[in-house]
C-alpha cells in the first residue's frame, strides 16, 4: 500500500469512528422502545404543514396528541427538526420535562423556559426559546420531524438546554417514541 493510501484509509477510519460515537438518537432504558402514536389534528404524517404554523406566517406551534404511553413513564421530551436543512439538521423546537400524564400538546405553546407543570423548553437554532417554524429557502420541501420520547426519569436539565444536551440526558432511559413528519415548502 502507498503511504497515501494508508493516509486516506485512516482518516476514513477514524471519521467512521467519530460518527459512530455522535448518534443523533438516545438508546432505550431497556433494549426494546414502544411504539408511541403520535399525531396533529393541522396535518397528517408526510403531509404538508400550514404555513401558520411556519416562519412564514403566525410562527406557532401546531397542536400534538399521543397514545400509547409505556408503563413507567416518568416525563415526555419532543425534538422538531428539518433534515434538509442547507448547513445540516436544523433544530426548530426542544421541550422536555413533560409530567408523564401529558396526553398533548395545544396549538401555540407559551415561548418562555419553563411552564407551571415543570415542563421546560430549550433553545431551537433560531437562538429562541420554544417553538420555531419552518422557513426553508425557496426551492424544494423540507422534511419536518416531530420525535416524541417517554422517559423512564426526569432529565435533570435546566431550561434553555440544546437538542444535543437533550439527547445526553435521555441516553438510556428511553422507553418509547412516536413521530410525526410534516413537510413545508417556501415558494420562489
Amino acid at each position: 500500500m502507498s503511504a497515501q493510501f494508508k493516509m486516506i484509509f485512516t482518516a476514513l477510519l477514524l471519521a467512521g469512528l467519530v460518527t459512530a460515537g455522535c448518534s443523533q438518537e438516545p438508546k432505550s432504558a431497556k433494549g426494546h422502545v414502544m411504539k408511541i402514536q403520535l399525531t396533529s389534528a393541522a396535518f397528517a404524517n408526510g403531509q404538508p404543514i400550514p404555513a401558520k404554523y411556519t416562519g412564514d406566517a403566525l410562527d406557532i406551534s401546531p397542536p400534538l396528541a399521543w397514545t400509547n404511553k409505556p408503563p413507567g413513564t416518568k416525563s415526555f421530551a419532543l425534538i422538531a427538526d428539518d433534515p434538509d436543512a442547507p448547513a445540516g439538521t436544523w433544530v426548530h423546537w426542544v421541550i422536555y420535562d413533560l409530567p408523564p400524564t401529558t396526553t398533548k400538546l395545544a396549538e401555540d405553546q407559551l415561548k418562555v423556559a419553563q411552564f407551571k407543570d415543570g415542563t421546560k423548553q430549550g433553545l431551537n437554532d433560531f437562538k429562541k426559546t420554544g417553538y420555531g417554524g419552518p422557513a426553508p429557502p425557496p426551492g424544494k420541501a423540507h422534511r419536518y420531524f416531530f420525535k416524541l420520547y417517554a422517559l423512564d426519569t426526569m432529565t435533570g436539565l435546566a431550561p434553555g438546554a440544546a437538542k444535543t444536551n437533550l439527547l445526553k440526558a435521555m441516553d438510556g432511559h428511553v422507553l418509547g417514541e412516536g413521530r410525526l413528519m410534516g413537510m413545508y415548502q417556501r415558494q420562489q
